[in-house]
């Protein structure tokens, strides 16, 4: 399998950050470029057009320097960083589709029943609906929350 371009969701987790280590691996040794993609929520609306952000509204700034600061460990790996607005789920799938990925390595926090239920997939979403092959690595369960 050719890989030329690994796309590596993160959301700044723990769950993340174990998955960090698989895609730089991947990338090396297939001299492909990482792509470094992070997905704000848009804020919700309901009634009466109000919003609702669960907390203060993240500053753009700020998103993009944690962004920045996630690098794989080799310098030398080739890598850009993208910062989008939208539903992470579906966000993830077209920037796979629109840098044309041939792997998309995510982390996945291994949430289950009523948890999994209630927060959704993104994980799962993005394995049902993705462009290219997906590899899912599982969050450590010392970290697990």
């Amino acid at each position: 399998m050719s890989v030329k371009t690994v796309l590596f969701p993160t959301d700044f987790s723990t769950a993340s950050d174990a998955a960090l280590p698989h895609a730089s691996i991947l990338a090396q040794g297939s001299n492909a470029r990482m792509v470094i993609l992070h997905v704000e929520e848009p804020p919700v609306a309901y009634a009466a057009g109000q919003f609702y952000y669960g907390v203060s509204e993240p500053d753009k700034q700020v998103l993009e320097k944690m962004l920045q600061a996630v690098v794989p460990a080799d310098s030398a790996i080739a890598h850009e960083h993208r910062l989008v607005v939208g539903d992470p789920s579906e966000e993830v799938i077209r920037v796979a589709k629109e840098e044309h990925a041939d792997m998309i390595v995510m982390g996945t926090h291994g949430r289950s029943g009523v948890a999994r239920l209630l927060m959704g997939s993104v994980a799962e979403y993005v394995l049902r609906h993705a462009p290219c092959p997906v590899m899912v690595i599982r969050q450590p369960e010392a970290a697990a929350v």
